[in-house]
């Protein structure tokens, strides 16, 4: 098996990304840790590509979307995301790019097409989720990346920005308990996404502190907003949850439209509090109460750590969580007393 810039890396004790700019003689890292990856790749006798010719005029850095066109383009919080990563870049001179595709296959062959190139200093990678081969492809180009959720390999090695969702979706649920409802559901996206299998655990957190059972028709996980057959099992119960915590506002949007379509009101018959305060909170007819994940921010902040660490290699690796509130509108009402 072929020696790869990972495996000099762990060798010496460094990120792939240092072991990449050593390869480029990069002034930025200091003539002992030079001496060190030049020492671990004689002795795995690694041959590094040979550096791409001239100097590149503008610094760019990777924007990694989710390759499911529902997630990367239906949902505002990828583009306020992306302006905080815009704001921080423009300050200091970086362009970012945006790299996204219809599947995961033609998300990575364009990232190995731009890291042969030299194209990247480094990516912010949009998202987070178990097993992600374009993760992997960071690491073996040795590309410096920033994590917006939480890692699932490499974790001490990863810098990462998020929000604490599992606290969140807790905070959300005893909202709705607070109100005075108690049969309470949950709707939200795959769990292969971290956000959301952290927003359903706080969720089921809530219940269990509540003394509240977590019913398996109240916790409804679907794949995509076509998907009305599920929304329509949670409504058509024989006892219909009161109040739903919905993971996204995309997917509160979806779940008042069948409500419509059942004949039912919000908040009258059915309270909604969702995630992400995006301009679908403000625009529904009902307008709703929702969880601010300050998306501005996680971008800016990604974007400041992404840069600060490519012009500091040596930095440690940090984890930033950004704060999250609950904006209170109108898609929830209080449940009198039973």
């Amino acid at each position: 098996m072929a020696v790869t810039i990972r495996d000099v890396a762990a060798l010496a004790g460094v990120s792939p990304s240092t072991v990449s700019r050593v390869c480029n003689d990069s002034p930025s890292i200091s003539r002992e840790t030079k001496e060190k990856v030049r020492k671990a790749m004689a002795q795995l006798s690694y041959e590094p590509a040979p550096p791409s010719g001239g100097a590149a005029k503008t610094r760019f850095i990777g924007v990694i979307l989710p390759p499911s066109p529902q997630l990367a383009y239906e949902n505002p919080f990828f583009l306020e995301t992306l302006r905080g990563i815009s704001q921080f870049c423009n300050q200091r001179q970086y362009a970012p790019v945006v790299i996204t595709g219809r599947d995961e296959e033609e998300i990575l062959a364009v990232l190995r097409g731009m890291s042969q190139d030299g194209c990247l200093e480094g990516a912010v990678l949009m998202y987070s989720k178990a097993e992600d081969h374009i993760v992997d492809c960071l690491c073996d180009a040795g590309l410096l990346y920033v994590l917006i959720g939480k890692p699932s390999q490499l974790a001490s090695q990863t810098v990462c920005v998020d929000n604490d969702n599992l606290l969140a979706g807790r905070e959300a649920t005893d909202y709705l308990y607070s109100l005075g409802h108690r049969r309470i559901a949950y709707l939200g996206c795959d769990s292969v996404f971290f956000f959301s299998a952290d927003r359903k655990s706080g969720y089921q957190l809530s219940m269990l502190q509540h003394g509240l059972p977590v019913l398996p028709g109240c916790c409804v996980e679907v794949e995509a907003l076509s998907d009305t057959t599920a929304l329509r099992a949670l409504l058509e119960q024989e006892e219909r949850p009161t109040a739903v915590v919905a993971g996204d506002d995309i997917l509160a949007v979806a779940l008042e439209r069948t409500c419509i379509q059942m004949g039912l009101s919000v908040p009258e018959d059915v309270s909604i509090i969702s995630f992400n305060n995006s301009p679908f909170a403000q625009f529904t007819s009902f307008q709703l109460t929702s969880v601010d994940v300050n998306s501005f921010q996680l971008g800016f902040e990604a974007a400041s750590q992404l840069i600060n660490h490519v012009e500091n290699p040596n930095l440690l690796a940090t984890k930033i969580i950004v704060p999250h509130y609950i904006v209170e509108r109108n898609s929830c009402r209080r449940l009198e007393a039973q």
